[in-house]
């Protein structure tokens, strides 16, 4: 498990003569596809130790209690008696949705999205009104409070246009997030997407938003919690299916 941090990373940096110089342009300059960036989260992997989100939060500058990305942890129980039978984790980050709901909100046309599909804020145009914050159906972002701007995961678009991984799959422990080029089938998180013959799924897909974050793993009765705390307790359903089942 150790080295699974280590083959992701050098499985990224295999792309690297197509992002090397940024994302958009010089990808089109190759005669290469057009990067669609995506992450893959495998909650069999991930133990909850929060290293994502504090390394999100430290390469962010972040103010003190928000955060980009965070591990809700569920208790998950099972019959009438609550019987206690295990925890749960869902990684949550801004979906990077292919119909983002937040940015025909936006009256004035802060929240965009690259050509890569990464969606970002333009913090020179934001005014604060959260109205993003409210159409947002994953509950992915909030008004910065050092800024009093709109803030959200950008996938560490810094990071990626240099060629490196976003924060959160460089600190995870486990190996728990995969990110890559959907475009590109040779890639890492295209291979483990295919490889999980339809296993996959999103957070809310009765939003009709098209996210382009994927889980493996995630419970049926997990899909729809976007809002949920730590320990928060849910009823497992004994004979349901998980998705990674």
């Amino acid at each position: 498990m150790k080295d699974q941090p280590r083959a992701s990373r050098r499985a990224f940096l295999a792309a690297l003569p197509v992002v090397t110089a940024g994302l958009a342009t010089p990808a089109a300059q190759a005669g290469q596809p057009q990067p669609h960036w995506g992450m893959l989260i495998d909650t069999r992997r991930c133990i909850g130790c929060q290293a994502c989100t504090m390394g999100c939060a430290m390469e962010n500058a972040l103010p003190e209690g928000q955060f980009r990305t965070t591990v809700a942890t569920y208790a998950v129980t099972s019959g009438s008696g609550r019987v206690g039978v295990g925890v749960a984790m869902v990684p949550r980050t801004c979906n990077h949705c292919d119909e983002p709901p937040c940015i025909p909100v936006c009256p004035v046309g802060a929240t965009f999205k690259r050509e890569d599909g990464t969606v970002l804020v333009d913090g020179e145009k934001c005014v604060g009104c959260a109205y993003c914050v409210q159409a947002c159906p994953y509950e992915a972002r909030f008004v910065n409070h050092d800024t009093g701007k709109a803030d959200k995961c950008t996938f560490c678009s810094h990071r990626v246009d240099a060629g490196l991984l976003p924060a959160c799959v460089e600190t995870c422990v486990g190996g728990a997030r995969i990110f890559g080029n959907l475009n590109d089938p040779g890639s890492e998180i295209s291979r483990r997407i295919k490889a999980a013959e339809g296993r996959t799924s999103v957070l809310k897909p009765e939003a009709g938003s098209k996210p382009n974050v994927f889980y493996i793993g995630l419970d049926r009765e997990l899909d729809g919690r976007v809002t949920g705390e730590s320990a928060a307790e849910m009823t497992w359903r004994p004979g349901q299916p998980s998705h990674g089942a």
